[in-house]
């Protein structure tokens, strides 16, 4: 790996991006195809935020924060730090005095596959962040990585500029050449599960909001009246 800091990254357009913070994670995993989750272990460290940005990419060494400090010379208004490490480690890379200084530049939060500690400063501050882990354990600034370069990040491909949603549900990607339709389809899926949720409001069932009945009746699902009906079931007598 060629340690390497790329100055200027292509952003996402920000009227793209906070037309995503209104929607969420999951909503917009589903309406781009189920796709740019990632990992269910990156949690929020409090819960309650929605936030959208434009990925600003960190790779990281082990147990060291370096680049996160290099990385924080190249932040916009409105972007997100998205944190990868070279191999699995759970050390407490970022805290309040980093969170501090990105706050300063309009950084909206961070992402993280890794620790991060002081989180009760961090939700006083209400400086959002998702890791892998929550850790005391510090880091050194010795070993070189890179900042702005494509990453993995708990699974998901990351390149600078790509839009980030992260809520209580966990994070998702956006790659940013998709970011325009994947917000279109992302606002259709809201307005249509609006509908979905007045019906049900209504009393109306999810079979029928869903239309699930037809491929039950082309199923083989059979419908008894009671469990009496039933002499076994899977090997089990039903009788008591």
């Amino acid at each position: 790996m060629k340690p390497v800091a790329v100055r200027t990254i292509t952003r996402t357009d920000m009227a793209l991006v906070d037309g995503f913070a209104a929607l969420g994670s999951a909503t917009v995993h589903e309406a781009q195809g189920r796709i740019g989750n990632l990992r269910p272990y990156m949690r929020p460290i409090y819960d309650g935020d929605t936030i959208a940005g434009n990925a600003l990419t960190v790779l990281a060494q082990p147990g060291d924060n370096w680049m996160i400090h290099v990385a924080l010379e190249f932040c916009q208004a409105g972007d997100i730090l998205v944190v990868a490490c070279v191999t699995e480690n759970t050390d407490g890379f970022f805290g309040d005095l980093l969170a501090t200084c990105a706050q300063s530049r309009g950084v909206r939060g961070i992402v993280i596959d890794g620790g991060v500690r002081d989180t009760a400063t961090l939700k006083k501050m209400q400086f959002p962040a998702w890791s892998r882990a929550v850790s005391m354990k510090g880091t050194v600034k010795s070993t070189l990585g890179a900042v702005n370069v494509p990453i993995v990040c708990a699974g998901q491909l990351v390149f600078p500029g790509d839009v980030i949603v992260a809520d209580d549900d966990g994070v998702t990607v956006v790659a940013q050449k998709n970011a325009a339709q994947v917000l279109a389809a992302s606002e259709a899926r809201e307005s249509d599960e609006e509908a979905k949720r007045a019906r049900l409001e209504n009393g109306e069932l999810t079979l029928d909001v869903f239309n699930l009945r037809p491929s039950l009746e082309a199923s083989d699902l059979e419908y008894v009246d009671s469990l009496e009906a039933l002499a076994t079931y899977n090997g089990i007598n039903c009788k008591r």
